[in-house]
């Protein structure tokens, strides 16, 4: 019987750019593959397939890296089964410092509950806001009455229209008061200074972000 494989876009080390775990050194585990169409998207090179690795081979290049975060991420890193036994086994060694970044078009319920899951909202200007799985916002908003919150929601705008989306969306569900939501600008579509005052106009609970790892290295560079 041969081993089960994951098709792997990249593993690298890097500083963490998005969400709430930004700045500390991870290494990214990047599946290939996702065919959603997302118009920014800043990782279609991870359409492409990628080279076949077993869960075993995946861990020990992680272990080579070394850091006190990993990261599975894509591409869309729910569309390939072997991925849950994959976060199984790096939960049973690295404990509660598994991330989990997902487009937010597949529901993260199968996903193993030690995973800190980082899901993306898509906003209108992403042209797919359509495909935002739903079941995603009622598994962030059942955390509002527990302490342990492992699911958290990250928002990049490119424009207005984009920030007034989500501010409805939070008003409207009150996610903001089940979970952390993260807020940043699309690199070079929005200026950070107007998301900022937007968000201080409002009085909205979020937290605010940059893409750090566009503003440390070129924008454009792979495995960072």
């Amino acid at each position: 019987m041969s081993t089960p494989t994951l098709n792997i876009s990249e593993i690298f080390h890097s500083i963490q750019g998005e969400s709430s775990y930004a700045g500390w050194p991870c290494t990214f585990i990047r599946l290939a593959g996702c065919g959603h169409g997302c118009r920014h998207c800043d990782t279609a090179y991870a359409e492409h397939p990628g080279r076949e690795m077993n869960i075993e081979e995946i861990i020990e290049r992680v272990v080579e890296l070394g850091a006190p975060l990993v990261e599975i991420t894509g591409g869309e890193p729910l569309l390939q089964e072997e991925v849950y036994p994959l976060m199984e086994k790096l939960c049973n060694r690295w404990k509660e410092r598994v991330l989990l970044e997902t487009g937010g078009f597949l529901s993260v319920a199968k996903a193993d509950p030690r995973v800190h899951k980082i899901i993306d909202l898509k906003p209108p200007s992403t042209g797919v806001s359509d495909k935002n799985n739903p079941e995603n916002i009622a598994l962030a908003l059942k955390q509002k009455d527990h302490a342990n919150r492992l699911i958290e929601l990250k928002i990049v705008v490119a424009d207005r229209e984009d920030y007034l989306w989500a501010r409805e969306l939070l008003t409207r569900t009150g996610l903001p008061d089940a979970c952390t939501v993260m807020m940043g600008v699309a690199f070079g579509m929005l200026e950070p200074v107007n998301l900022a005052n937007w968000i201080l106009e409002d009085r909205l609970n979020v937290r605010m972000q940059l893409q750090l790892h566009k503003y440390i290295w070129d924008p454009g560079r792979r495995g960072v």
